[in-house]
């Protein structure tokens, strides 16, 4: 059984992948956790520690679905694993995604938010760099952030436009070219 905090850190990713930042409210959290009035407070006194809490369980739910993905062998491992967690993040994990891409845009008004928010990113750059070294690219540092591109480009398309295309031909390109 999750607890309070679990269940109020839940349904605010849920609050905001679905209605947005405007509906992300302690009250409304308690609400949707199905918490006594006030519990989402006790937790989170701030709306701003709300939102450092929220980006922190995000990035540990998606981390815990992403370890086996930076452990390819070739080329077409890699590419399959990077359509994979696309497929993930924007499918089973859509409302997830979109909650994190709030917290994106409100990032830009806070510092504290942004360090919170780029320790994932970071994360992620570290593991597929070293995957990229791995397989042999030349730059790793360029390649990384040519992926890291395309992978949020194709993201924030599947889930703002609601853009359902094959992304493997895009993707298949950007890591033959980091690899050659």
């Amino acid at each position: 059984m999750s607890s309070s905090r679990d269940r109020a850190l839940d349904a605010a990713i849920e609050l905001l992948g679905t209605r947005g930042l405007k509906a992300l409210t302690h009250r409304r959290i308690d609400e949707r956790a199905d918490l006594p009035p006030g519990s989402t407070s006790n937790y989170f006194r701030t709306r701003d520690a709300l939102l450092r809490g929220v980006a922190d369980a995000i990035l540990e739910k998606e981390m815990s679905g992403m370890r086996a993905t930076f452990a390819p062998r070739s080329a077409e491992e890699l590419l399959d694993a990077l359509v994979a967690l696309l497929d993930r993040t924007t499918g089973d994990q859509r409302t997830l995604t979109s909650a994190r891409l709030v917290l994106f845009m409100e990032a830009s008004h806070s510092p504290a938010l942004r360090e919170s928010l780029g320790r994932g990113r970071a994360a992620f750059e570290a593991a597929l760099q070293s995957a990229l070294v791995e397989l042999g690219a030349r730059d790793t540092v360029a390649s990384t952030r040519a992926v890291m591109a395309c992978m949020e480009g194709l993201i924030l398309h599947r889930v703002a436009r609601h853009d359902d295309s094959d992304v493997r031909p895009v993707l298949e390109l950007v890591v033959r070219s980091v690899l050659t």
